[in-house]
């Protein structure tokens, strides 16, 4: 989670949500990606639709099965829905996000009786404090610079 947290602190850095994520291959880090929606003015650029881009493209499948994903917050529905679809087996998220996150805050997307033929392993709540506080800090900045607007 380490890692994917330096991968938040880069999206943070370009005025991006600051969320990161890593896929990890055989105990290693494979792929790293950040939030790059501003940047590539893309509503899909999400961390880990990034991240699952790069480790297609490097394995040249879609079938990531056995790769684990490490981010920094709560998949949201169309994130969770790629993990399902690139067969991540493991998940392992940060902050959880009580308004649109969508494993287990909001929704429980990975759950086999929506009719998904691939389970997703999954734990929330790793360095749980420091994701949130990246969080909570991008968006403190943003409500300060919009009120001297």
């Amino acid at each position: 989670m380490k890692e994917a947290l330096k991968e938040a602190h880069k999206a943070f850095d370009k005025n991006e949500c600051p969320i990161g994520c890593v896929i990890v291959k055989d105990g290693k880090v494979f792929v790293r990606a950040h939030n790059l929606r501003l940047t590539h003015n893309n509503a899909l650029a999400h961390a880990e639709v990034v991240a699952i881009n790069k480790a297609c493209r490097k394995l040249g499948d879609f079938r990531l099965e056995d790769c684990d994903m490490y981010v920094t917050l709560e998949p949201c529905t169309m994130c969770a829905g790629a993990i399902i679809q690139s067969r991540i087996r493991n998940l392992y998220f940060g902050a959880y996000e009580p308004k649109s996150g969508a494993v287990v805050s909001c929704n429980d997307i990975f759950n086999v009786a929506h009719g998904h033929n691939h389970k997703v392993e999954f734990e929330g709540g790793h360095m749980e404090k420091e994701c949130a506080d990246l969080m909570q800090e991008f968006f403190r900045n943003i409500r300060k610079r919009d009120s001297k607007k």
